[in-house]
């Protein structure tokens, strides 16, 4: 038991998996929703302050470097072309946005790129961690309610 909750909590950690991979592994195995969701969070919201704080520096290091510049130019591209996006769209209500943009368990739009995305247009750090806060919890419960409902609906075929 002890070990399928390690890795709810180190799948949530992951990016682009975030916990709309680990809350249906949770769900899968048969761990209790609540806990599972609670765990999810936590191992999401972990590498959220770091990334605020030290990934742009980091990927704008990178950018220009042999073996991992293309990655590191990518990763830049895209929380820059996201945070455009979130910008255009959001005008004055950018909290809003972002916390939609990482609540909404789409491809692409976690905690991690949301994050990033804040790092790139500046926006406050307490604000930032925040919006993706309240996205986070989001996504976990459509994320909740989607595995639940799926694991329901293969129960009614298969039985």
């Amino acid at each position: 038991m002890f070990k399928k909750y390690l890795t709810v909590f180190f799948v949530s950690m992951v990016p682009l998996i975030e916990l709309r991979g680990a809350i249906p592994y949770g769900v899968i195995f048969g761990l209790p929703l609540w806990s599972t969701y609670i765990i999810a969070i936590i191992g999401n919201m972990i590498p959220v302050p770091f990334i605020f704080l030290f990934a742009r520096k980091i990927l704008e290091w990178g950018a220009d470097k042999p073996v991992i510049g293309k990655f590191f130019t990518f990763c830049l591209e895209k929380g820059h072309k996201g945070g455009q996006k979130l910008k255009a769209t959001a005008g004055r209500g950018l909290f809003i946005a972002l916390l939609l943009f990482v609540g909404i368990p789409l491809p692409g739009t976690g905690a991690w790129t949301g994050t990033l995305a804040a790092s790139l247009l500046d926006m406050d750090f307490k604000e930032s961690v925040l919006a993706c806060m309240g996205g986070v919890l989001l996504a976990g419960c459509i994320m909740g309610v989607l595995s639940t409902l799926g694991i329901s609906a293969f129960g009614a075929i298969a039985g």
